[in-house]
């Protein structure tokens, strides 16, 4: 296809609150770098991380839940997750589904035409401890064309919508990597905190393909669709976990919330048992009492940066058919504000998706 000079894109222009999102039909499109490829965006999804770095959540100074510091439109200088601070304009979305259009120097034009999607965390592009984020350390997926390493873009031959590929990378991927990290294993016991969400659901279908029991934490008028996702039983978000489920009676515990509940869900830890973590929605300062770490002989484990079999066993799962994206709505890119409007409403069951309109010729 011929490769316009313009396209559609949102840039996120400073941390803030919703006027920090501005669209714009005039941004120049990517050069393709050597090593890399030009994505046709399809489809890209919503993740918390586009919020919390928006609203600079991940500031050191942030101690209150995503929704409390969105509510207080804070601005710090350290408001990625790297701590160093953001290069704005800034094009975010670390979901991108889409058609390779164009290769740069040294990368095989046979490429080109294949549908694909893109790997979040871009483990090529390793500096030594430091793997940058697609929609953080540089432009992702809310805009029409992106570029992207070719050793991080994956081709998919799959029946899933385009919707359906854009829950994948994020969500699916930070999933699989706690799973993975926290060594989940057949008829082991695991909870899911946060399990309506992306990440959740994501979750909950992996668990269940490694043949674990598990239990899911969200809204009650959300089990019906978790329960359909693979959930064998579910707790109602905000009532007592240790209630609940008694004391050492989980495996795994994979955690996304965080936030007051936090102490309880090393109650329901058995001993050695494993605890993994990639978010904390409801607050990121939590209280805990060391006893329960080393007399249970606890294993935590933090997960951001991924193992590098994650992404392609995620490939051979989608392609095989053994996980199923739940897409709640969709929205065109110009409506990203209600787009995040909805996500922030936590009213939905799984991922919410923008579709860029067609590039003109």
């Amino acid at each position: 296809m011929p490769i316009p000079k313009l396209m559609a894109a949102v840039h996120l222009v400073g941390h803030g609150g919703f006027d920090k999102l501005v669209y714009s039909e005039t941004v120049a499109v990517p050069a393709v770098p050597p090593g890399e490829v030009l994505i046709k965006v399809l489809g890209a999804g919503i993740n918390n991380t586009d919020i919390n770095t928006r609203i600079g959540w991940y500031s050191s100074t942030a101690r209150t839940s995503t929704d409390e510091a969105s509510a207080s439109q804070i601005s710090p200088p350290d408001g990625d997750w790297t701590g160093k601070g953001l290069a704005f304009p800034r094009i975010q979305g670390a979901d991108v589904c889409g058609e390779i259009v164009g290769v740069g120097d040294g990368v095989a034009v046979d490429r080109i035409g294949q549908r694909v999607i893109v790997k979040s965390c871009l483990l090529s592009l390793r500096a030594g401890d430091f793997i940058p984020w697609i929609g953080s350390e540089r432009d992702g997926g809310f805009a029409q064309f992106v570029t992207a390493p070719a050793a991080d873009t994956y081709q998919v031959q799959s029946g899933l919508t385009d919707a359906e590929l854009a829950a994948v990378p994020c969500a699916f991927a930070t999933a699989e990597n706690l799973i993975s990290r926290a060594g989940v294993a057949k008829s082991e016991n695991i909870l899911i905190t946060g399990a309506s969400g992306n990440v959740g659901i994501a979750a909950i279908q992996l668990a269940k393909r490694r043949g674990a029991q598990v239990v899911a934490i969200a809204a009650a008028g959300k089990f019906i669709e978790l329960k359909s996702s693979g959930a064998d039983s579910c707790i109602e978000r905000g009532a007592g976990i240790a209630a609940a489920l008694g004391g050492n009676s989980m495996d795994v515990v994979i955690d996304v919330v965080g936030g007051q509940q936090w102490p309880e869900l090393l109650d329901v830890i058995r001993p050695r048992g494993r605890y993994a973590v990639s978010g904390a929605i409801a607050g990121p300062i939590v209280e805990m009492d060391l006893r329960k770490l080393y007399l249970k002989d606890l294993t935590l484990f933090g997960c951001t940066l991924q193992d590098s079999s994650v992404f392609p066993n995620l490939i051979s799962y989608i392609e095989r058919g053994e996980i199923k994206p739940l897409v709640a709505r969709q929205f065109p890119l110009s409506d990203i504000i209600s787009a995040q409007e909805e996500f922030l409403s936590k009213n939905h069951v799984g991922k919410i998706v923008l579709i860029p309109p067609p590039p003109l010729d």
